[in-house]
């Protein structure tokens, strides 16, 4: 029974949030308090609580949305960039082949953003312009995985998405370190809009006289 439990808590821990050695360490030799170990396990376990977050980012815009049957005041280009700068940090970080909990929160809000550029144009009376949106995005992120597109071409998108001054800790990657806090710091802000305006009326207009 003892064994049985030990195989299930070795499966579910590694390798998502530590490496083999690091198990052995902590739960075969018992040294809960290695420090090398703890630090993997907490910067592990912090991302993935963060690519979980992310799932409830958007979710309560893309609902808002389809209650309403409405995107006014949505700015198309507005999300369109949201979405080249989240884009550029999946593809980087699977090139690179950084750890899914370093870039599973963009691939997350990526989902989520196109899904409100979809809607962007579906509410407008322009689904088949969205259907054909969806298709060629697809297309892109395809080729910009593929060995077509210059390692050069990744690592200049991902740049030109802020200017990193922050040296990575998991993926020891500058770049992504500085997108990282960025986007987590934007994305609380959506999430603290959303929450304040989600019972906020739109304001009646004047009859006219």
């Amino acid at each position: 029974m003892a064994a049985e439990a030990d195989g299930l808590l070795k499966r579910v821990l590694v390798p998502i949030l530590l490496p083999e050695k690091c198990y052995d360490q902590m739960f075969v030799q018992w040294d809960l308090l290695h420090v090398p170990c703890l630090k993997s396990l907490l910067s592990k376990g912090l991302g993935l609580g963060i690519v979980a977050g992310s799932l409830l980012v958007k979710l309560p815009q893309v609902f808002k949305i389809l209650g309403a049957k409405s995107a006014e005041g949505l700015s198309l280009q507005s999300v369109m960039l949201e979405l080249v700068a989240l884009t550029g940090t999946m593809v980087y970080s699977i090139i690179n082949k950084f750890p899914f909990s370093s870039w599973g929160e963009a691939l997350f809000l990526m989902l989520q953003t196109v899904t409100i550029c979809f809607l962007i144009l579906h509410y407008r009376g322009q689904t088949v312009k969205g259907l054909a949106f969806l298709a060629g995005y697809a297309l892109v992120v395809l080729v910009l995985l593929s060995p077509l597109t210059p390692l050069a071409i990744i690592t200049l998108l991902q740049a030109s998405n802020m200017p990193s001054v922050i040296v990575g800790k998991e993926t020891r990657d500058p770049l992504m370190a500085g997108t990282f806090v960025v986007s987590s710091i934007c994305n609380g802000l959506i999430a603290a809009q959303l929450l304040f305006y989600w019972n906020a009326k739109a304001p009646h207009k004047k009859k006219k006289e």
